[in-house]
């Protein structure tokens, strides 16, 4: 028999029947191809010239032999064909090897997006796989090794893992969104007035909620700029945008409660300056400032000058109460709001900003 037809099971395999056959076997356990066992040559063969993803760990070292659709698998490792498997995946052995254990004493094992810590392009990652080891027999039926049937899962792991993280996401947020929406409506009807001047304002504060929430969910994350918070909410008032002053960091982040409470809280200060306030007349202006940084102090001002005086409110309403307990309880600090001869006033500030 010539040498071609000792090594007829190598051919067609692709990149990895040319490593094969291009391999020096000599220098591993296993010796050339042409002196392999019957078994293994036809367990390479059919691996080979399969499109599953699958690997051969074969001898006392456990000697690899890879087909082709195996290779993304492998990622940017070194060169794995003739190599042992503990070299190879290094990184994970201590998590494979009892599986490997119990392949080679001739129990097989099917897992399920099993979790692997792996390095393969220069960095660790986490990386998720469904496969099955089953034992090898040489040709006087002794295990000598194992097959390794695998498909990398990660993708579908972590788009599902994602799929869930937002349904939570969006569960909570419905709950706060509801809890505001219940809070708002319960303030605003708390005092006897006619439909017609509760109506306007239960509808107006209703919809800056929702270009709040709109905002949110515009974002990839939780987290949303303050100038994006503040922007969004003075856009429905424009009779007094050219009037009002923005001044502060660009790089401050609120998370949820913190965006949906200063928009409330913008949109009745904006509400009150335009009917009674600074934005009522002729020269009144605002000056919003902000001063700080995420994790650390952080102010915010709201001050009204030009306009007609001001006193403070015979009763307290959902607008006073919203900024003067709803928001610094969210902000994790403290609110005031003052009442100056030209305007009102309103600062709110923790020593410590999380988002």
């Amino acid at each position: 028999m010539t040498t071609t037809d000792k090594l007829s099971f190598l051919q067609g395999g692709g990149r990895s029947a040319e490593l094969v056959r291009e391999l020096d076997w000599t220098q591993t356990p296993l010796g050339g191809p042409d002196d392999w066992p019957v078994a293994l040559k036809t367990a390479v063969g059919m691996i080979l010239s399969s499109a599953f993803p699958a690997l051969i760990a074969w001898g006392p070292e456990l000697t690899i032999i890879y087909n082709d659709p195996f290779r993304p698998i492998l990622g940017n490792k070194p060169e794995a064909m003739g190599r042992p498997l503990t070299e190879s995946w290094t990184e994970i052995w201590d998590d494979i090897k009892p599986i490997a254990d119990a392949a080679l004493e001739g129990k097989a094992t099917f897992l399920e997006d099993f979790a692997l810590t792996v390095d393969r392009n220069g960095f660790a990652e986490e990386a998720y796989f469904t496969f099955c080891y089953s034992p090898l027999r040489d040709d006087e039926g002794r295990i000598a090794g194992f097959l390794d049937t695998v498909v990398e899962t990660t993708e579908r792991v972590q788009s599902e893992r994602q799929v869930r993280l937002m349904n939570s996401e969006l569960h909570h947020r419905m709950k706060n969104l509801f809890a505001t929406v219940t809070s708002i409506v319960s303030q605003t009807l708390r005092v006897e007035r006619p439909i017609a001047e509760v109506r306007p304002l239960l509808l107006q504060r209703l919809g800056a909620i929702a270009n709040a929430q709109s905002l949110l969910l515009d974002q990839q994350h939780g987290d949303l700029a303050l100038l994006k918070v503040l922007e969004a909410a003075l856009s429905p008032h424009a009779t007094g945008q050219n009037r009002i002053g923005i001044a502060g960091p660009r790089d401050i982040e609120l998370n949820e409660k913190q965006s949906l409470s200063l928009s409330l809280a913008i949109n009745e200060l904006v509400t009150n300056a335009i009917k009674y306030g600074a934005l009522s007349v002729e020269g009144g202006r605002v000056e919003v400032e902000w001063q700080g940084k995420n994790g650390g102090p952080f102010a915010f001002h709201w001050r009204e000058s030009g306009g007609p005086a001001v006193r403070a409110p015979a009763r307290r309403g959902f607008g006073t109460t919203l900024m003067e307990r709803i928001a610094p309880h969210d902000f994790g600090g403290e609110g005031q709001l003052s009442y100056h001869p030209d305007g009102v006033h309103y600062r709110l500030e923790t020593e410590r900003l999380l988002s």
